[in-house]
């Protein structure tokens, strides 16, 4: 069983930048694939990013490519979700995800979800 906790949500103007982290229990989380996932008001979840284990392929949505940047830190069991020129559009609860199958990447299924941190973008 994996524990998620997400950090690092607020409100910030337009064209400004958020760090998200998610602190991960157990002792096997570099063997994860790890990613982040929204959820916008009255609309579905959504990905946004995934990194794998071992050496980190990452793999971002159209919409945040070039602006987002996902990354993981093995020693402190916690990955990072960098975002950068914000948009009103990104403003959501921002959720982290763990899938520990180390098959395809990146997964079409997360077994572990955390609570979410809202993110919330002013124009």
């Amino acid at each position: 069983q994996v524990q998620l906790v997400e950090s690092g949500g607020g409100l910030v103007q337009a064209g400004g930048s958020l760090r998200l982290s998610c602190a991960a229990s157990g002792r096997t989380f570099s063997s994860y694939d790890m990613a982040w996932f929204r959820q916008a008001p009255g609309k579905e979840r959504e990905f946004v990013a995934a990194i794998s284990w071992g050496v980190g392929v990452t793999y971002y949505a159209d919409s945040v490519k070039g602006r987002f940047t996902i990354s993981r830190d093995n020693a402190k069991n916690t990955v990072y979700l960098q975002m950068n020129s914000l948009k009103p559009e990104d403003t959501a609860v921002y959720y982290c995800a763990a899938n520990p199958d180390r098959a395809k990447f990146p997964p079409s299924k997360y077994y572990y979800w955390g609570q979410g941190t809202q993110v919330t973008v002013s124009s």
